[in-house]
């Protein structure tokens, strides 16, 4: 959905006192999720249909100061590598099958949509590369599954591979992340925890090997390149 993506336009149906385009369209898409939810239900679908709604980035500088989580701003916003760059909203919805009130604090990856909706659909996913995604249907439906050890985010020429408490860079820089979203302090002398670490995800990054595929070398702020060329590119 674009409506909370910039630039931000007025919606339909603002309130016209308000200045705030970001409340109002977050408000409109809001609106929009509903009038999904009463579709479904007035065909009798809603409960057997799997809505996942989620985030694509991290909040944008201009409003990044209010990307909170009870009050505490997170670090980092998007464009950046810190939590506030990657992490994102991940709401599920499922009344058949799905234990509702949960809050799940395990680490999940955008890749583990592909191998969950073939898991659900009674499939397998067939393909000659690799895929780094692990099925997701076992957490949505509240039954034993094991977590997976590791997520990895890239934008442009930086990357890292983190588990639940560490985070590892492309400079070999390693973050703890016991704190985070809140605050993921850079290491600078190693303890045995985190030398063990560093030596885990080390070998994940040496198995996915990000620097060796066609690395888009950014425009400097963390961005990507092509967004730079496009614009260029106008009259």
């Amino acid at each position: 959905m674009s409506a909370v993506h910039g630039d931000l336009m007025p919606v339909p149906g603002a309130d016209g006192g308000s200045g705030d385009l970001m409340q109002q369209n977050i408000a409109f898409m809001d609106r929009q999720v509903g009038q999904l939810v009463d579709e479904l239900e007035r065909l009798n679908l809603r409960n057997n249909t799997l809505l996942i709604f989620m985030g694509d980035n991290g909040t944008g500088k201009g409003q990044a100061d209010r990307s909170t989580i009870g009050g505490r701003p997170i670090s980092g916003a998007k464009g950046s590598m810190l939590e506030g760059g990657g992490l994102v909203p991940l709401i599920v919805s499922w009344p058949a099958r799905c234990p509702q009130g949960k809050v799940c604090s395990d680490l999940v990856d955008s890749t583990d949509f592909i191998p969950t909706f073939a898991a659900l659909c009674g499939g397998e996913v067939s393909s000659p590369t690799p895929l780094d995604g692990q099925s997701l249907a076992p957490l949505l439906q509240g039954q034993a599954h094991q977590p997976r050890r590791w997520v990895f985010n890239q934008l442009a020429r930086s990357w890292y591979v983190r588990n639940a408490n560490w985070k590892l860079n492309e400079k070999n820089e390693l973050y703890d992340m016991s704190m985070a979203p809140f605050e993921e302090p850079l290491i600078t002398t190693d303890s045995e925890a985190a030398a063990s670490a560093r030596s885990a995800l080390k070998q994940v990054l040496a198995q996915l090997n990000p620097g060796a595929g066609v690395v888009d070398q950014g425009d400097g702020s963390g961005r990507h390149a092509s967004k730079t060329k496009k614009k260029k590119a106008k009259p």
